[in-house]
This record gives structure tokens, sequence and C-alpha cells, in this order.
């Protein structure tokens, strides 16, 4: 389903089913949320992407809906939810670098990532309606990235949209040629991976933070997460390295 490789504190989740637009099966979903939670102490990057430039992923396996019942459909949905949710609560910066197809479940994920670095040969769907479910869980965050109107038409119809038909700097922070996607990736994570794990687990927090409560809450709990990063070793020890580099003193 998934090959895994940690190198430099990035950890890289590969789907690789390249023959078959790299689709994800039912019996997937436990292994992929375990690589996600169980990160190391040193990781401060997790990315995902496709084995092959023809997709990111095409989702979820038709087949894991045939024959489904309602308990049967609440189990799996609760099962990908909960990856959606541990993407969204990593302490580690997430990124979704994506060539091809990105369709489903799968756009799903893109979405819940902080960040997406996309090819010029990259289209997204939300194709559920078209075989008789709905599209759920993370398919709510596309409105905050497209717009409302847009989001319903992505929805509803189950097409799949390439860049230039959707609105610009929506769903890609980077985009590049097919053959240098590994690269721009790499050039993201150096500009966002290299913070403290305390610093970059607290401001993820705040994300969520931000768009679930009203302002005054949001910045009410806001200064909370900014009082307790300074109980962390590596919090005070970046200041002092900053402290040194600009001031040329000790503190």
């Amino acid at each position: 389903m998934a090959s895994v490789a940690t190198t430099a504190g990035i950890r890289r989740v590969t789907f690789d089913r390249p023959g078959k637009l790299n689709v994800l099966h039912a019996e997937d979903l436990p292994g992929l949320r375990d690589i996600i939670v169980n990160l190391d102490p040193g990781v401060t990057g997790l990315v995902f992407t496709g084995a092959g430039p023809a997709a990111f992923s095409a989702g979820m396996n038709i087949e894991t809906f045939v024959g489904m019942d309602p308990a049967g459909a609440k189990a799996f949905i609760g099962r990908l939810a909960g990856i959606m949710q541990a993407i969204r609560r990593s302490p580690v910066v997430t990124v979704a670098a994506v060539s091809g197809y990105c369709l489903g479940g799968a756009f799903e994920l893109a979405l819940a990532c902080d960040l997406r670095v996309v090819t010029t040969t990259a289209s997204f769907g939300l194709p559920e309606i078209k075989v008789g479910v709905p599209s759920v869980i993370d398919a709510a965050l596309l409105p905050g990235f497209v717009g409302l109107s847009k989001a319903r038409e992505m929805i509803l119809t189950g097409d799949a949209y390439r860049l230039d038909q959707l609105p610009p700097h929506s769903i890609a922070n980077v985009i590049t040629e097919p053959g240098l996607l590994a690269e721009a990736t790499e050039r993201l994570l150096e500009r966002t991976a290299t913070h403290t794990r305390t610093v970059t687990a607290a401001q993820r927090r705040l994300f969520s933070l931000w768009l679930n409560n009203p302002l005054d809450t949001a910045v009410e709990h806001s200064t909370d997460e900014f009082a307790e990063t300074f109980g962390a070793r590596e919090t005070r020890d970046q200041i002092a390295h900053h402290y040194r580099r600009i001031t040329g003193r000790s503190s």
C-alpha cells in the first residue's frame, strides 16, 4: 500500500500501487494511521506522495463499497476520519506532493495537510457522488480553499479539475513541472520543517483553534499556547541562539 522512508528528519509516505493509480484499500487504513501517529522525536516533517507521475492517488478502491451495509459504512468512514484527524493533529509540518490524479479520500488527505506542492499535470476531484455516496470528512475544508460556490460545483459534479480550472493560489502552495516535484518539495521543507518541534506543534494546534472557535476565544487560548512553549528547553535554546546571532552576546 504505502512505502515509508525517514531521512534527515522527514518521514516520506508513498502510495505505491502505480499500476492502479495508487488506489487505497480498506485494509490499508489502520497501517496508514500508525505511520502518521507513531513519529520518532527527531521527525519534523511528514510528506505524502504517489509512486509514478500518473497519480498521487485515485482514492479508495471501488471494491471497498461493494456489499457495504450501514454498520460497515460507519466503521469504514470512522477509520478514514481517524487518518484525516491524525494528519491535522500531527505535531509536525505535513505536505502533500501531488502529481497527476488526486481524487476522493486522497484529495481530502491532501486538504488535511498544511501545504501542497503540485505539478502542472495534477487534477483534483471528489467523484464519490458519481458512485452514489456523499463526500464527507475533510471535504468540509474545500470551501475554505476554493470558495463555497466552486466547492459545491466540484462536489456535486464529481468531476476532476485541473489547476487552471480552480481559483488561483487555492489548492497549490507551490506549482512545479512533473520532473521537479521532489526538488520543489525539498525546498519547501527547508523553509517549513526546520523549526523546533515545540513551536511547530503549537502553531498547528493554533490553526485548528482559529478554525473552530470565535475570535475572542481563539485569542484567549492563543496566549496559553504562547506561554506553554516557554516550558520547553528547545524554545529557550532557540531564543538564546538567535540572541547570540543578532547581538553577538550570550543571553
